[in-house]
């Protein structure tokens, strides 16, 4: 028989509510106005008395309405079916309410999570007498271009022995297709899908292992100066245009993960519908099929009720671990954390709660971290390896990055991507900061690389900020070709065209590759005799460049423009100066004594037959 309660108090979408009887933290209940049940979740429980927080629009309830407990947390339906969906916070498919219910969502809409018409092709894994544990495999089912595993119910303790097993053949989600029974007698029949609560993390492996194969992304200045490890976390703060959005949406694209989850808690509506029309007309670079056959959307917009933000995010990632729990390799991808940290600011001041900075609760920092936290690579128990990689974008008012939110990811995560106001303003893409941004994992590029690397970047900022105050003609010439360098490699490395089908997405060799070409040039001492020689031949070398970066990999196309760069910087290292081709920087002209002991320039050469392979240039390339 279920539990009642009556309603006691009514602050928007908080109903205080006194009850009789057991009520558990998290659990489900449903407030009753007429013929509606309005979804709602205990979020806090004292005494007699529960505050719960409604899911959907409350007007209309008052003081004396009854509530009735469910028994059961608030949960996600997980089975065969879920890729290729767009939900909404509570895992209701929107495609089917439209088709129900028409373009407004309906108060108190449900509909099955999983399609129960839809037969799938069953293949049994086991045998009758077989003994499993949770998470352990019973059969497959085709599922876009996988095999998904249905496995036993996360929640089941203990072994159990399969007492019978469906044979090959079409089952739908709710079809029992084996019967399970433990050592106590307990007899279970299984079908398809279960339920697993939403705030409870899957942990159903043998071991957490480290985040240290890069999950290459395909975009240059993530991969080679900040990349992202599978199973690891990171962040994307920045102010409003600077481009969150469409980095996310490029990354879920041509990132090699199997399966692309994107939690859109918060984010405007037209954003959201950008993605949900664009998605399922692009092809998938890894598998040739439509991309939307391995992502999952789960949508609670800005104009959706701001309670659902917090059930989307762990909506989410529940069936984010899931799909890892399968030995694959998942990446998260949550828009924006800040309006979910702010849905969590409204609950909390209606709750009454004692605030932290900026209003937001003093739990703001346990709570980010525990769902960042739900990351990881981990080693299955039959061997597998599966990881869920989770970033999440932040919108600080005004950029500002000391303010709460992004203080308290920056704790939880592996790698920064700062967005720039500054270079979104100049048209980059990505507008990532590469003197504020970080990561703490191993990318495609050597990290020794990685530091000379920054040291150009920082002496090209520190000189163009003293050219703002002296000019051009105030600064010495070997400063401003530096400066040149380091203007040169953002533009033609840092930054990629989005819009070009080569250019937009680029693999990890080919990384290697022009990175260490640049290398070498960057790292030569060209003859020039004057601020415009020097600005004609960088010019002239960015062009070069972007060529190279639009012609395919591993193409004569390629092959020869890659000589033609290399033959164009040597051509300008000829001459009387060309004996002392000397840096002793790697990537910066510096002349300064120490560090002409510490470090050992390259000498660029003109191309060799070698040079158009497709390797990248090693060793013998400096002599």
């Amino acid at each position: 028989m279920p539990r009642t309660g009556t309603i006691v108090g009514v602050n928007g979408n908080h109903l205080a509510v006194e009850f009789a009887g057991a009520v558990t933290q998290n659990e489900v209940a449903y407030a009753l106005l007429d013929t509606l049940r309005l979804k709602a979740e205990v979020v806090r429980v004292r005494g007699r008395r529960a505050d719960l927080q409604v899911f959907e629009d409350s007007s209309g309830l008052r003081v004396g309405d009854p509530v009735e407990f469910t028994g059961e947390l608030l949960s996600v339906e997980l089975g065969p079916g879920l890729l290729g969906q767009l939900y909404e916070g509570l895992q209701n498919p929107l495609h089917a309410l439209a088709e129900r219910d028409g373009f407004f969502l309906r108060r108190g809409a449900v509909l099955p999570a999983l399609d129960e018409t839809r037969r799938w092709p069953f293949a049994p894994a086991v045998k009758p007498g077989t003994v499993v544990a949770a998470g352990d495999t019973l059969g497959t089912v085709p599922e876009g271009g996988f095999r998904h595993r249905i496995m036993l119910p996360f929640h089941l303790r203990g072994r159990w022995r399969i007492a019978e097993m469906a044979t090959p053949g079409e089952f739908r989600v709710r079809d029992p297709i084996a019967v399970v029974h433990d050592d106590d007698g307990h007899e279970l029949t299984l079908s398809l899908s279960f339920r697993w609560p939403v705030k409870q993390a899957i942990r159903l492996y043998r071991e957490r292992l480290a985040p240290t194969d890069p999950l290459i992304t395909q975009i240059r200045i993530i991969d080679s100066l900040f990349p992202v490890a599978r199973g690891g976390t990171y962040c994307i703060p920045g102010p409003f245009g600077a481009g969150k959005t469409l980095l996310q949406q490029l990354t879920s694209r041509f990132a090699q993960a199997d399966i692309v989850i994107i939690a859109a808690c918060g984010e405007r509506a037209g954003e959201v519908v950008e993605t949900i029309r664009d998605f399922p007309r692009l092809t998938d670079p890894l598998t040739g099929r439509t991309l939307m056959e391995r992502t999952i959307v789960v949508a609670n917009t800005s104009s959706m009720p701001v309670a659902a933000r917090e059930a989307s995010v762990y909506t989410a990632v529940t069936m984010a671990e899931y799909y890892r729990q399968m030995g694959l390799h998942v990446l998260l991808l949550a828009d924006s954390t800040s309006r979910w940290a702010q849905a969590m600011r409204e609950r909390s001041g209606r709750l009454e709660e004692i605030p932290g900075e900026e209003a937001f609760p003093a739990y703001l920092e346990s709570v980010i971290a525990d769902f960042y936290e739900r990351a990881g690579c981990v080693r299955l128990r039959d061997g597998r390896i599966g990881s869920l990689t989770i970033g999440g974008t932040i919108s600080p008012a005004g950029g500002n990055f000391d303010e709460p939110v992004t203080r308290a990811t920056l704790k939880a995560v592996g790698a920064f991507h700062a967005l720039s106001r500054e270079r979104a303003d100049a048209r980059c893409y990505p507008a990532v900061d590469p003197l504020e941004s970080w990561s703490r994992y191993p990318g495609v590029i050597p990290a020794d690389q990685l530091r000379h690397l920054r040291r150009l970047l920082t002496k090209a900022h520190e000189i163009g900020q003293m050219m703002k105050v002296v000019g051009e003609e105030g600064t010495p010439l070997a400063d401003f070709i530096l400066y040149l360098k380091g203007e040169c490699f953002d533009a033609v490395y840092l930054q990629q065209n989005a819009f070009d089908p080569v250019d937009a997405a680029t693999p990890a060799a080919r990384q290697q590759c022009v990175f260490a070409l640049l290398e070498d040039i960057l790292g030569a001492r060209f003859v020039l005799g004057s601020r415009d020689e020097a600005r004609e031949f960088f010019q002239r070398l960015r062009l070069h460049v972007l060529e190279l970066n639009r012609a395919p990999w591993e193409s004569e196309a390629f092959a020869e423009q890659f000589r033609r760069v290399r033959e164009f910087a040597a051509g300008q290292c000829e001459g009387e100066g060309a004996s002392a081709s000397v840096c002793p920087l790697r990537l910066a002209l510096v002349e300064t004594p120490l560090e002409a002991e510490i470090y050992r320039a390259p000498r660029i050469k003109p191309a060799t037959k070698a040079d158009l392979t497709m390797r990248p240039p090693d060793e013998t390339d400096h002599p």
